[in-house]
């Protein structure tokens, strides 16, 4: 049986919301290790660092808010291995409920939970000195980013929810997404790297990303990254969302 897609969504956003609120300490550990790099990165690498005439803190925010969200989605493939051995979603299917409506509130409450841990880390850069005078279409440009870089990264932690045997490996798959951001442009110019390193710094996905939201929060003209950035971003969430529905469909037959 299936019920209204949207309406079913809204309530079990709801409900999965309810539980987040209730441990609120899975979103502050989400936003912990962030500030604990940048902290790091900051105050012990930062003056060994070539930022140019960026501080230290400027030009690594974000690739701190890559990271940020890398870690916040392997809490999304945790809670959604968890409904599943819990039997929740058999329970679903014997309701009037869409199918895909248990997912989509995963989603969501990913959304909702890696925005607060951003708002988090972006608060702790602004105490350590952190400084943009990037105008409100500028800020909302590099919340689009990074909505839409969290929302292709989550789709990616529904097939690792899916596909799972074990609580380790729900959240295991997060770890090269953590990582990737240390290969990129994100703490270090390209340039300084060994050829096989820049070549793959310069064409993964982080590189894009972190080159666009750093030209926005200096209010420099945005290069053609931009593009790159959110062909990468759609393209990763496009394959994500299809093998997550085959997963999903798979799994529940």
């Amino acid at each position: 049986m299936t019920g209204d897609i949207l309406t079913d969504t809204v309530t079990l956003t709801s409900r999965s919301l309810r539980h987040v609120t209730r441990s609120l300490d899975t979103i502050i550990t989400t936003a912990v290790m962030p500030i604990a790099i940048m902290l790091l990165f900051v105050f012990v690498f930062g003056g060994a660092m070539q930022t140019g005439d960026a501080a230290p803190i400027d030009y690594m925010l974000p690739g701190i808010l890559l990271i940020t969200i890398g870690s916040g989605v392997a809490y999304t493939s945790y809670r959604l291995f968890m409904d599943l051995q819990g039997g929740i979603f058999e329970r679903f299917q014997s309701m009037p409920i869409a199918r895909s409506a248990a997912l989509w509130a995963h989603v969501l409450t990913s959304l909702a939970a890696n925005a607060v841990s951003l708002v988090l880390v972006v608060a702790v850069a602004v105490l350590m000195g952190f400084r943009s005078g990037a105008g409100v279409s500028a800020w909302l440009a590099v919340a689009g980013i990074l909505l839409l870089y969290t929302l292709a990264l989550t789709w990616i932690a529904v097939i690792a929810g899916l596909s799972a045997k074990s609580v380790d490996g729900a959240s295991a798959f997060s770890y090269p997404l953590i990582f990737l951001p240390f290969i990129s442009s994100a703490f270090v110019p390209t340039d300084t790297m060994p050829g096989p390193v820049k070549w793959f710094a310069e064409y993964q996905p982080v590189t894009p990303i972190v080159n666009t939201i750093r030209d926005l929060f200096a209010q420099r003209a945005v290069s053609g990254d931009i593009w790159m950035a959110l062909a990468w971003c759609c393209g990763i969430l496009i394959i994500a969302y299809v093998f997550a529905m085959l997963a999903y469909r798979r799994r529940m037959g």
